[in-house]
């Protein structure tokens, strides 16, 4: 490797501190409501913490890992981490990095600071955003996070520093003692600016949680929503297969219920709430996944020849976003993936759910109980689910 191409080791100091601070404030308050403002049980917590203790030191990772689990309400994420250790909430080195909406939480600089140090990502969402989707910039950097870098040119920005907004009110960061900063940022819709985490060496091969519901969904059966094929792509396209751990979430929903009534913003106490960790089904030795994995290299092999040029890492032609055969392979990872969460749900003790709710069909036909309108997307649905955008 040149050294030119050489990524920075990792963010500056004060940025390194103020994450750590963001991080371990927000742990430190999850464990203490869960535990203390509610009651919680955990199941699987062991075996997952082995995991972590095992990715400790970046160096040493050989694969990404993938955490996947139902979405139960508006809160899951940062409630459900809570549940470890106060030692891993001060360690964002080896702690999650999440998917967040850029309309929500990236709205002007103070929230995009604290979203940002709490290793948060700027997300488009389909339905309040045209720049929403799998292939928007923020799933190249997910994708590039799972994998090991370089993966650009320093020399190369795609975001240069001349263009950051400084006033309050935009959503614009970035790392100020990182050098050179105009080098490791990054834009969702070519006009905002925000730190490229994937640049950092001792990001290589991070931890993601997803909730592939891409929604909040509380359903009085405990059911899930179809799984929207981001997913996939953070399976499929790293460099290395990532460990993947399904997980089951029960009880938020009763913490911050949509159909809650004044105050609305207070999350509620007093409820019985449960986290459940499954194995990994991922990694070194999945068939599954690796088969998926080893078509899905195929395809990229033969679409470089049509092409005539490869990719960078998370960057894909129109071919492996739209073609029949990308389309299929995301398909069924994204089947594997919800199966996999199935399992840990029946191993709670809840029954089979009905195969038609994990359909895309069976979602496009929701509508509401009262006024039989089509495509409806948040509040009481006609199956007696409460649905919320997340």
């Amino acid at each position: 490797m040149d050294s030119e191409d050489a990524p920075l080791k990792e963010p500056s100091l004060p940025w390194r501190i103020g994450s750590a601070a963001i991080m371990g404030f927000v742990g430190s308050a999850s464990r203490i409501f869960m535990f203390g403002a509610n009651s919680t049980e955990v199941h699987g917590l062991d075996g997952f913490l082995e995991t972590l203790d095992r990715r400790k030191d970046p160096e040493q990772r050989e694969r990404g890992l993938i955490t996947v689990s139902n979405h139960t309400c508006v809160i899951d994420d940062p409630l459900i981490w809570g549940v470890l250790p106060f030692r891993y909430s001060i360690d964002p080195k080896n702690h999650r990095w999440g998917l967040a909406a850029h309309d929500i939480c990236f709205t002007n600089k103070i929230f995009s600071a604290c979203f940002s140090l709490g290793q948060t990502l700027p997300t488009h969402r389909i339905g309040h955003s045209p720049l929403g989707g799998l292939f928007q910039p923020t799933m190249t950097q997910a994708v590039r996070l799972m994998s090991h870098p370089p993966f650009t040119n320093p020399n190369s920005p795609s975001t240069p520093a001349s263009s950051v907004d400084i006033s309050i009110s935009s959503p614009d960061i970035t790392d100020p003692f990182s050098s050179p900063t105009d080098a490791y940022t990054y834009s969702t819709n070519g006009i905002d600016t925000f730190p490229a985490p994937s640049a950092f060496a001792s990001r290589q091969y991070s931890w993601i949680h997803v909730f592939p519901e891409g929604r909040v969904h509380q359903h009085p059966l405990k059911t899930m929503r179809y799984f929207k094929w981001g997913i996939a792509r953070l399976i499929l396209e790293p460099d290395e297969c990532p460990d993947i751990i399904p997980m089951w979430i029960e009880g938020n929903d009763q913490i911050m219920h949509e159909s809650r009534e004044w105050p609305r913003f207070l999350p509620r106490v007093g409820r019985r709430c449960g986290v459940w960790f499954g194995e990994n089904v991922g990694g070194q030795g999945s068939k599954v996944f690796e088969d998926l994995r080893v078509k899905w290299r195929d395809l990229v092999e033969r679409d470089a020849v049509v092409e005539g040029k490869r990719y960078a890492m998370g960057v894909l032609s129109d071919g492996l976003k739209y073609g029949k055969e990308a389309v299929a392979l995301r398909e069924e990872c994204t089947r594997q993936v919800r199966g996999a969460v199935l399992k840990v749900r029946r191993a709670r003790g809840l029954p089979d759910e009905d195969p038609k709710v994990g359909l895309v069909e069976t979602w496009k036909e929701e509508v509401d109980g009262e006024d039989g309108l089509k495509g409806k997307r948040e509040g009481k649905m006609k199956d007696g689910s409460w649905v919320k955008d997340a």
